[in-house]
């Protein structure tokens, strides 16, 4: 069975969907509709930005999101799959990409969900650190140990799972991480402490926009990052997108449950392979690739 993976932010890169703009009309009428949706020129930023530009969340998230969907639109009848899951904001991708959302709507929520989450992140001094090498179950408990806030945000696979919190109590974990094993703890270059309570305020805000938006039965199950088990029900996937914003990216989780449900074959919709690094460690036995524009 074929599922297909759809990433977040963090994927982006210089010059991103040029080379669908050039060479599929549909990719074309689709960069024009969002440059008039956004009311800025996102695609002249994708294509000769610079990667200081891109990193702008109100920019990052809407540019990985088109990237992702025009490329799953041009497939054609190439984009047929069993299931899908996104690693954060990858899952409104993955959710336009198989119906649930209209181009339009998916485009809106991911712009407001960006906006949200920078509002949220100049309310108070915020970041994230990746934690390599250590088991889960360590970092969970040291977290747990911390007076301040700071909390497992992405498990992104096994001896990898970022954190995410306020900064002194982040600086913390770190420190008693390291001298409990792990090989690394690294503080990331990101605006604030994504998933993690401290996107109360996000979550609220986006929550309105997404009881305001309609949505429909996918084509086929997504699992999501909060519950990590497959749904095509409107309802669930709904309260599911709601939440995930502080709630963790349960990503080796998730792939683990598509293994179980038969998935043998892992494409990645969009800029960059990281989440094929992240499944080939998650399971070995699986196939991933890229997707291919038809």
């Amino acid at each position: 069975m074929k599922a297909y993976v759809f990433p977040g932010q963090g994927a982006q890169f210089t010059g991103m969907g040029k080379d669908l703009y050039d060479r599929f009309e549909v990719a074309r009428d689709l960069f024009h509709k969002a440059n008039e949706i956004l009311g800025f020129d996102i695609s002249k930023i994708m294509f000769e930005g610079t990667a200081e530009e891109l990193k702008e969340t109100k920019v990052t998230q809407p540019a990985v999101f088109l990237h992702s969907v025009i490329l799953a639109r041009v497939m054609g009848n190439d984009f047929a799959p069993d299931m899908v899951a996104g690693h954060s904001l990858g899952e409104l991708s993955a959710l336009t990409a198989v119906g649930a959302l209209s181009f339009e709507d998916g485009l809106r929520l991911v712009s407001e969900r960006a906006l949200a989450m920078q509002a949220a992140c100049e309310m108070q001094a915020s970041t994230m650190a990746a934690i390599l090498g250590i088991a889960d179950d360590v970092i969970e408990s040291v977290c747990k140990s911390i007076q301040g806030v700071v909390v497992p945000a992405n498990y992104n696979c096994p001896g990898q799972l970022v954190i995410s919190g306020k900064i002194p109590a982040v600086e913390e974990a770190c420190a008693i991480l390291k001298e409990r094993g792990a090989k690394r703890a690294l503080i990331l270059p990101v605006g604030g402490a994504f998933h993690s309570p401290l996107m109360e305020p996000a979550r609220e805000r986006l929550a309105k926009a997404i009881d305001a938006t309609d949505f429909e039965k996918p084509d086929c199950p997504i699992y999501q990052n909060v519950t990590t088990l497959a749904t095509t029900a409107t309802g669930d996937i709904i309260t599911n997108l709601i939440y995930q914003l502080t709630a963790p990216v349960k990503w080796t989780q998730s792939i683990q449950e598509m293994i179980k449900d038969g998935a043998t074959e892992f494409i990645e919709v969009g800029p960059g392979k990281a989440l094929q690094g992240m499944i080939g460690k998650i399971d070995r036995n699986v196939a991933v690739s890229q997707a291919v524009a038809s």
